[in-house]
């Protein structure tokens, strides 16, 4: 089954399956630590009564008390495996997944993503990997010792007293169906709660970006009041999950306090003499101390299962938006396989593509781009040009036909390009991680930005806000060209690159493409500037997803 065909449950399972040795390990430390705590329990026990019952003094049971010693030391070391084993599962769990997220992420484009908010994005890989851990650091090992030690105590307690171990075997199911009860609530309290948080987040998100606009239309207080609100909601979303949490662990303890009350009554009145029923005569000092210490630990693995449960609850919640987002449909094998190296730049062949609701957008065309070429695409807005750009740069998933492009080496930029806070250096080495202060220079000269930067009193290391602030238009075009230089790829798609631009900056922009092509590099441009069509080798005029005209060349075949 593929893992995003999964649900939320599964797909959890599934996660687990990858990390089954160390949470095996996670379970023998657990059971190690409980057969320590019995022979605690019991050392205890029996010390007490042998001091008691006047049978050894202190100083003849020295090695005793050092043998307790060593036993809580060696169950401490057992609870520190436990917990280690568990917080490493979880943590490969969470690598792997935040990973498949990314790779999901890019694989999908940020044309499939234009009706997901980032904030919302950026939660979901943050938040809601994150609520994963509990399920796989605690809940998990918590459940197979649940199924284990209870089952130890209880076969020991039987072993001293089968009547004691009756009434803990008659209140121990009531803890694990008040735990379903609860679980069912809790789930559904933790999902709305995480699709809550990721809407908080894109409207906080959107309303910052736009601050700007909502002073200048005196609306900047109404913001902070819709933003009040909708934190808010979420404050008692937050609550509610809570108040369950709190309330389910009262009744929890309730139900065990009360379990080991009747077996502490039981016991003394077994003592005293007043029960002559079963094996109550037979009681001694020492078991039936022993039977009270095991009692309250009989119930303390259901008890902290509970307390984990919810845990589950979150990380199911939050599984149910990743696994949404994991069922987002990715380009298929079939279409990857179909961008392969040519000798051409660029080929097509009978290619159309479709878009849900709005039918055929592109096509059927075929197209032929050499090596080195600068076309430029034209055409009314809607025409296809967008489109046939995305599906270049493997955005969007071809309905039919062919599509040979290269596999790497392709560089995008549109008219808004994505810069992000840090320093002109940091958003340059986005695209070349490892370029020395020499590269970044000499790329950002060649972009046109030699004169900025001589502006400039810290140059490279100048900051910038969030998405480009501190820069103009052409400014932000420029550096984003700066990345193509640094990028090398010998595919240049450019969609609408100087609009809303002046003249002034129109022409560096065409002067750094042109110094582009001069390299060898071959550029697909959609643009309604002539300045931009002066430079093209060919220009093809895109109506209703068909070329309907070639001005300097007959490579392309409209149907």
């Amino acid at each position: 089954m593929v893992e995003s065909e999964l649900t939320p449950r599964g797909w959890l399972r599934k996660q687990a399956e990858g990390v089954r040795g160390w949470l095996l390990i996670a379970t023998l430390a657990g059971i190690v630590a409980g057969l320590l705590t019995l022979a605690q329990m019991g050392l205890l026990a029996w010390t007490i009564s042998r001091l008691i019952e006047g049978v050894d003094s202190p100083a003849t049971l020295g090695g005793v008390f050092l043998g307790l010693i060593g036993v809580i030391v060696l169950r401490c070391v057992a609870q520190w495996g436990q917990e280690s084993a568990a917080l490493e599962a979880s943590l490969r769990v969470r690598a792997r997944v935040r990973s498949a997220l990314l790779d999901h992420l890019g694989a999908l484009g940020p044309v499939r993503l234009g009706d997901r908010h980032s904030a919302g994005l950026a939660g979901q890989l943050v938040d809601q990997v994150e609520a994963l851990e509990g399920h796989f650091a605690r809940f998990l090992p918590q459940l197979r010792l649940t199924l284990v030690l209870p089952l130890i105590i209880l076969a020991v307690v039987a072993w001293l007293d089968w009547l004691a171990a009756l009434f803990l075997l008659l209140a121990a199911p009531l803890i694990p169906l008040f735990m379903a009860l609860v679980g069912m609530g809790a789930e559904r309290l933790n999902r709305e709660q995480f699709v809550a948080v990721t809407r908080l987040a894109g409207q906080f998100l959107d309303r910052v970006r736009g601050l700007t606009t909502l002073q200048l239309f005196n609306r900047a207080e109404s913001t902070v009041d819709e933003v009040f609100t909708a934190a808010d909601d979420y404050r008692a979303r937050s609550m509610r999950t809570l108040r369950l949490a709190f309330l389910s662990s009262a009744v929890l303890e309730f139900f065990a306090s009360v379990a080991i009350a009747v077996v502490a009554i039981y016991i003394g009145f077994g003592l005293l003499g007043y029960i002559a029923f079963g094996p109550a005569d037979e009681l001694t000092l020492f078991s039936g101390l022993f039977i009270l210490l095991l009692a309250p630990e009989f119930f303390q693995p259901l008890r902290t299962l509970s307390q984990h449960y919810h845990d589950r609850a979150a990380a199911l919640g939050a599984a149910d938006g990743l696994v949404t987002l994991l069922k987002l449909p990715a380009p298929s094998a079939q279409a990857a396989t179909r961008q392969r190296m040519n000798k051409a730049a660029v080929r097509l062949s009978r290619l159309c593509v479709s878009h849900p609701g709005r039918g055929r957008v592109l096509g059927p065309l075929d197209l032929t781009v050499t090596a080195g070429e600068c076309i430029v695409l034209v055409g009314p807005s809607g025409a296809g040009k967008s489109t046939l750009l995305q599906v270049l740069a493997g955005f969007v998933e071809i309905e039919s036909g062919e599509a040979d492009v290269p596999s790497s080496a392709i560089a995008w930029m549109d008219q808004r390009p994505w810069l992000v806070q840090g320093s002109l250096a940091d958003n340059l080495r986005l695209v070349a991680p490892d370029a020395d202060q020499a590269r970044l220079l000499d790329a950002a000269e060649r972009a046109g930005l030699g004169e900025l930067l001589a502006s400039l009193p810290d140059g490279l290391q100048t900051p910038l806000g969030e998405r480009g602030m501190g820069l103009s238009g052409g400014q932000a075009q420029r550096l984003a060209l700066a990345r193509v230089f640094l990028s090398r790829a010998r595919l240049v798609l450019l969609d609408e690159p100087t609009a809303n631009l002046d003249r002034a900056s129109e022409a560096r922009i065409v002067a750094s493409l042109q110094a582009l092509q001069d390299e060898g590099r071959t550029l697909i441009v959609a643009t309604h500037h002539p300045a931009l069509m002066a430079m093209a080798d060919r220009v093809l005029t895109i109506d209703a997803g068909l070329v309907s005209a070639d001005t300097r060349g007959a490579n392309v075949t409209a149907h």
